[in-house]
């Protein structure tokens, strides 16, 4: 297993390793006006879940263009995908919601020699929910476990 999957996609030297993973959580107390008194604040529960991937790719040392374009095939799908680093830790169910992208220093050709990328991804699913079981949210169908 490499550095970490999103479904079937591996991440690893040849596909798209990252040099960062930002994670980011949060709950909510939602406030409530009061006559006279600070707004009163209630604990509602978990807010969202997010992670950034983020990298540089160095076509032929490590994957490339073709690489990112399997993830937008992945984020074109709407579906979510079990997130497990390669510890065997899961993180959950989590959607592409956004790819960056920037192509630098172009061999003749056009093709690229350094890719940067960044890759949002946001949890679906709750922690008591059964990773791989159903989502009533999401279309699961396509979860590599």
């Amino acid at each position: 297993m490499g550095m970490m999957c999103l479904g079937l996609f591996v991440f690893e030297l040849k596909s798209a390793p990252f040099q960062s993973l930002q994670q980011q959580t949060g709950w909510r107390h939602p406030s409530n006006a009061r006559v006279g008194l600070r707004p009163a604040r209630q604990f509602v529960g978990p807010d969202d879940e997010s992670i950034t991937l983020s990298g540089v790719l160095l076509p032929p040392l490590t994957g490339g263009k073709a690489n990112i374009a399997a993830l937008r095939t992945m984020a074109d799908s709407g579906k979510a995908f079990v997130l497990m680093d390669g510890n065997g830790i899961m993180y959950g169910l989590y959607v592409i919601e956004s790819i960056d992208q920037t192509m630098t220093e172009f061999f003749a050709d056009g093709t690229p020699r350094k890719v940067e990328f960044s890759l949002a991804l946001k949890r679906v699913d709750d922690d008591g929910v059964e990773i791989g079981g159903d989502d009533p949210d999401y279309d699961n169908e396509g979860v590599g476990v």
